[in-house]
């Protein structure tokens, strides 16, 4: 086979007019010849950190769009489905995954569950995480999310980070706005990322001790206007990732994009792609073509390197991509779940009042963090209720793998004027995540979910729906067209329900998640992220 366009000579910085001839799915040569093709050859894009999970797809499902973005290859941390079951979900992904002509690069997740704090399906200890660093097809320790693990010399924490340097795999990082000596420590200790800055400062002092950044733009946390400035400098140390992307984000563009905002900044396109292409190949050691002789066959051929719209993908010399259609193809695969938790009622729900003031989250929108705001307890028949007027609202989350009585807080942000919203997306344990405006929505809502063993749904007086999320309660067994249709409507109806929020149930998934300041829900409580440690709802 023989490619011709302008190729685009990252390593040399140069782009020249010329023919590329591959064989057996590697590039054999590359010369400079004279042609009319305007169009440029590049290497495929590679997203260096994310949970594919979030996508609500299956790896061979991912694949199947993600090629049309330009995109060959992943650093997919299987962190998620292996909270749901362990390492029997990792081996899931990895086998899914080499059914299609894609790159997907999983790493061993770090920390399964992520806290003591709440309850997951799983666990992972030292011991399994040394048998799948042994195995090939894991190329690294994903990211180290207790960080106090760290700064407190945890033994099974260290025992781990040991483990991933025997084998010689890289340590990822997950390190919100830790600065001073407490992220050195984190660093010497052999992390060698973080996707987790959100302002320009912290990145930049993480940069300047050896940290290598990972600017994120996700569906939720959109991390890219405060980082990007650090690239002009830096761009040897910064890759680019989604962490998290909805099937609706997915459709539109994915590390393309970004390659796009970059260059429109004015940013070098050489720069762009050494941070989108180079990094996460050098830094992770992929199996991952970057155009040169003797490289796999991972390339694209793009219209322009200002938006960079992909007319073609290979992946091993093999066309993925062509035009507008995908050329892989579904795969049939075995679903697997872990959904143990019978129906709630709606007494479940209530908040027997002590005390008229309340802590609240306070949700933000594109960031992971949150807020603390103490607010005035809307009481009815002694029962805490949402005060809609106000946009403090009730949220629960409730244990999917044994039954539990439900955990309950407040929210501020979330705009819903009737109804509820839930999800069985909750990182990091995923059990059930919902806000609504009143305990009968919340329990209609809860309840939806438990019927179909996961999903993510609305409700209302008038009507309501349901994506189903059939393989660990967290992914779907469709195709991404039918999903992103579905998780549309969603959107749209979470919206006419009231919600304020871009992507509001992106949003909802990440107030689970107690490792992100500053203050969280898990099944087991209101918990302190800044603290690490449970605190009360009701101020006495």
């Amino acid at each position: 086979m023989k490619l011709q366009g302008r190729i685009v000579d990252i390593h040399n910085k140069r782009i020249f007019k010329g023919e590329i001839t591959v064989e057996d799915g590697r590039i054999i040569s590359i010369e400079q010849k004279q042609h009319d093709v305007e169009h440029y050859i590049l290497p495929g894009f590679v997203d260096a950190h994310i949970h594919i999970e979030s996508s609500m797809l299956v790896p061979s499902e991912f694949a199947r769009i993600a090629v049309k973005h330009g995109t060959v290859a992943t650093v997919s941390d299987p962190h998620e489905i292996a909270n749901v079951l362990g390492i029997e979900g990792v081996e899931f992904m990895i086998e899914n995954g080499k059914q299609v002509p894609f790159k997907f690069n999983f790493g061993a997740p770090s920390c399964v569950p992520a806290t003591t704090f709440e309850s997951a399906g799983a666990i992972i200890d030292s011991e399994g995480i040394k048998d799948l660093l042994a195995n090939p097809d894991i190329k690294y320790l994903a990211e180290m999310m207790n960080y106090p693990g760290v700064l407190f010399d945890d033994a099974e924490v260290m025992k781990k980070i040991a483990l991933a340097k025997q084998f010689n795999k890289p340590v990822d990082g997950h390190a919100p706005g830790l600065r001073g000596d407490e992220v050195s420590k984190y660093i010497d200790a052999g992390i060698s990322t973080d996707h987790e800055c959100f302002t320009y400062e912290e990145a930049l002092e993480k940069l300047q001790k050896g940290m290598k950044i990972l600017i994120r733009e996700g569906s939720a946390a959109k991390n890219f206007e405060a980082l990007i400035g650090l690239a002009e400098e830096h761009f040897e140390n910064i890759m680019f990732c989604s962490d998290d992307k909805h099937p609706d984000d997915l459709m539109l563009s994915h590390i393309n994009g970004l390659c796009a905002r970059a260059v429109s900044k004015g940013l070098d396109v050489f720069k762009v792609l050494q941070m989108a292409c180079v990094n996460p190949v050098k830094h992770y050691n992929l199996e991952v073509g970057l155009l040169q002789e003797g490289d796999p066959a991972d390339c694209i051929l793009v219209e322009d390197l200002l938006d960079f719209k992909t007319l073609q993908t290979y992946v091993n010399g093999e066309l993925v991509f062509n035009g507008n259609e995908t050329l892989i193809q579904s795969v049939e695969f075995e679903t697997l779940n872990n959904f143990n938790c019978d129906k709630k009622s709606v007494i479940d729900f209530k908040v027997a009042s002590t005390s008229t003031k309340i802590r609240v989250i306070e949700a933000l929108e594109g960031q992971l963090v949150t807020n603390e705001l103490i607010a005035d307890a809307c009481i009815v028949d002694n029962n805490i209720v949402s005060n809609v007027k106000a946009d403090i609202l009730k949220m629960t989350v409730v244990n999917r793998y044994n039954n539990a009585n439900p955990a309950m807080a407040f929210i501020k942000n979330f705009g819903l004027k009737e109804g509820a919203i839930a999800s069985s997306v909750g990182h990091d344990s995923h059990n059930i995540i919902a806000v609504g405006v009143s305990d009968e929505a919340l329990c209609k809502a809860v309840n939806l979910l438990i019927e179909n063993k996961g999903g993510i749904c609305a409700v209302s007086d008038r009507e309501q729906l349901v994506l189903e999320l059939p393989v660990a309660g967290i992914m779907s067994d469709k195709d991404a067209v039918s999903v992103s249709e579905s998780y549309v409507k969603l959107d749209k109806m979470a919206k006419t329900l009231g919600s304020t929020l871009i992507a509001p149930y992106m949003t909802l998934s990440f107030m689970a998640l107690l490792v992100i300041p500053a203050l969280k829900l898990s099944d087991k409580g209101l918990f302190n992220g800044t603290h690490f440690k449970f605190t009360s709802l009701q101020i006495n």
